[in-house]
């Protein structure tokens, strides 16, 4: 048997329905060439802003919502188990999500990833970040990057 193409994928979601697709992507390449999948989800630290005229309070831990990000690896990686993928896991990081998700891809670096794209506008994109450009620009391997909505059968 000939060597796959992609041994390892790992996939980005956050539980958007652009990283859903991107996680039905990446399974579906998974079945096609044989592979592992590794899902990983980032759950997002939340700013503390004190006012410039406020009195400065140590900082206390920050607020993270890990127990969603643990769901929904879990969730993911059920979900690439029933569709018939042998070998899963799923990661949980906490922090900036471009940098955790860079941080792993050096750590761990898979012969294709998989990120959704929230279709944002330049200037949205500009403000807000983008995970997929950022790890576009980041990580030295094969990337693919799901739109919104162009997984869908096409009439």
């Amino acid at each position: 048997m000939a060597a796959s193409l992609f041994p390892t994928i790992t996939v980005a979601t956050d539980g958007s329905s652009t990283a859903n697709e991107a996680v039905d992507v990446a399974i579906d390449l998974a079945k096609r060439y044989g592979s592992s999948i590794t899902i990983i989800t980032v759950a997002p630290l939340q700013a503390t802003f004190v006012g410039a005229s406020e009195a400065y309070v140590p900082p206390s831990p920050p607020i993270v919502d890990l127990p969603y990000y643990r769901t929904l690896a879990e969730q993911s990686v059920q979900r690439a188990r029933a569709a018939g993928i042998a070998t899963v896991k799923g990661v949980v990081a906490e922090g900036v999500p471009v940098d955790e998700i860079l941080a792993y891809l050096e750590e761990e670096p898979p012969t294709l990833f998989v990120v959704g794209s929230r279709g944002l506008s330049r200037g949205k994109r500009l403000l807000l970040g983008s995970v997929s450009a950022g790890v576009v620009q980041g990580f030295k391997g094969p990337v693919l990057v799901v739109h919104p909505g162009t997984t869908k059968p096409r009439p």
